[in-house]
């Protein structure tokens, strides 16, 4: 997963500890100004899927859903937005994620502070899925051997 393109922040920041996304924003920009361009929210959204027969569009459920979106402004003016949507009820969350992506899409001051957590979520990603790959090889059948148990029983 490549850590330096956008689509890929959200995930790879939620596979790091909350705390630590949430302390890593507030830290970057206590000296700056923070306005929101709309309020946090956080709420249910209801998830859309198609069927795979007749392509028609049903409800699975609801999910949890927060998003946020933020205008830094620094101390010499710069000004910078950043947005979040994430599949979780944390208002602080989304809005810490939505200062992160303000942050890493326009390399402010500590741009490289936020890459190394982005690298330690890969990291999570990446150990996450070969665990899932090694318990998937572990539930293999081979049912070639179940052919010739079968056998002995229709015999008797």
């Amino acid at each position: 997963m490549n850590i330096h393109e956008r689509k890929n922040w959200v995930r790879l920041l939620m596979a790091v500890a909350v705390d630590d996304v949430c302390q890593l924003a507030e830290q970057l920009t206590q000296d700056w100004q923070l306005r929101y361009k709309s309020l946090p929210q956080s709420g249910l959204g209801m998830m859309k899927l198609r069927d795979g027969a007749m392509n028609e569009p049903f409800y699975l459920g609801e999910i949890p859903v927060s998003s946020a979106w933020v205008e830094l402004t620094l101390p010499d003016g710069v000004v910078a937005e950043g947005a979040a949507q994430v599949m979780t009820d944390n208002q602080d969350l989304a809005e810490a994620i939505a200062v992160c992506d303000a942050i890493l899409a326009n390399d402010l001051p500590g741009h490289e502070q936020l890459t190394a957590l982005l690298e330690q979520g890969a990291g999570h990603i990446t150990k996450e899925t070969q665990n899932r790959k090694q318990m998937l090889a572990r539930t293999k059948v081979n049912f070639s051997l179940l052919d010739a148990a079968g056998d002995d029983d229709e015999k008797n």
